[in-house]
């Protein structure tokens, strides 16, 4: 028998099971209502060091928007389907050497190994591209991954915008897995604590006109650990198809939220 229909037939039958029951218990019963016991007392968060200043500005640059426009490129009718992915990566690296080449530049053998896309037998630094409709006009946009030194793969996603091939995402890190769900890009990173992974989720905020990192948890890793010295395969995008996919889950103890992004 098939493993779901199997699981089915036994929700099924416990749900039954339990009808029954509740049937059975309630012969005899008058219906009165009954009390529930005393009700604990709501307790609010307690603020420490209410006379605490707050801060007037920002240590880092958590949440910032990095969006820039693609020259060079065109998008044949603004639909991104019709673009080659590592088109737009190769113009982004001719727009700024200072950041792909050089002798000490992180993404020099990016940029070399962008030489061999295309050519058969040899290694593209550029994953296939994904596409979602992010920010909510009805038109898909872009995704894509390049493999960086040092284990590291940078996520770009790309956009229309006022008829502008626009990046309204960039960031990149030790990825062990990215996900679509709904409008929100999900991405689980390395951490140093064995047995733990960082998960962000990034959405479309209508204010900064780009991608921000809305939801960053840490949470215990399914992943089991590699061998010291063994390369991580190219992490693949796992697609869930937007009415099909859960919403993100409310942030818990362990998570931050950044409010006010909404379409």
């Amino acid at each position: 028998m098939n493993p779901s229909r199997s699981r089915r037939s036994a929700l099924a039958a416990a749900a039954l099971a339990l009808l029954a029951g509740a049937f059975t218990a309630g012969c005899g019963d008058p219906g009165d209502l009954r009390g529930a016991g005393a009700t604990p007392t709501a307790v609010g968060p307690t603020r420490l060091w209410p006379d605490l200043p707050p801060a007037s500005s920002p240590l880092g640059d958590y949440g910032t928007a990095d969006t820039e426009e693609v020259k060079g490129v065109r998008v044949p009718g603004g639909d991104l389907h019709e673009v080659d992915p590592v088109a737009i990566v190769k113009a982004q690296a001719a727009a700024h050497p200072d950041d792909y080449s050089g002798p000490s530049a992180l993404y020099k053998e990016t940029v070399d190994a962008l030489k061999n896309c295309g050519k058969k037998g040899r290694e593209c630094p550029v994953l296939k591209a994904y596409y979602r409709d992010f920010t909510g006009d009805g038109k898909d946009d872009m995704v894509i991954g390049i493999r960086m030194p040092e284990e590291q793969l940078a996520i770009r996603v790309y956009a229309m915008e006022k008829g502008h091939l626009t990046q309204i995402m960039g960031t990149s890190d030790a990825v062990l897995g990215v996900e679509l769900a709904g409008r929100d890009l999900v991405l689980r990173a390395a951490s140093d604590i064995p047995g733990y992974e960082y998960r962000t989720a990034w959405s479309w905020d209508r204010h900064q006109r780009a991608m921000l990192p809305t939801r960053d948890e840490f949470l215990r890793s399914s992943d089991a650990p590699r061998a010291k010295g063994e390369r991580s395969p190219a992490p693949e995008l796992t697609e869930i198809p937007a009415e099909e996919a859960p919403p993100v889950p409310a942030p818990g103890p362990s998570s931050s939220a950044h409010p006010d992004t909404g379409a």
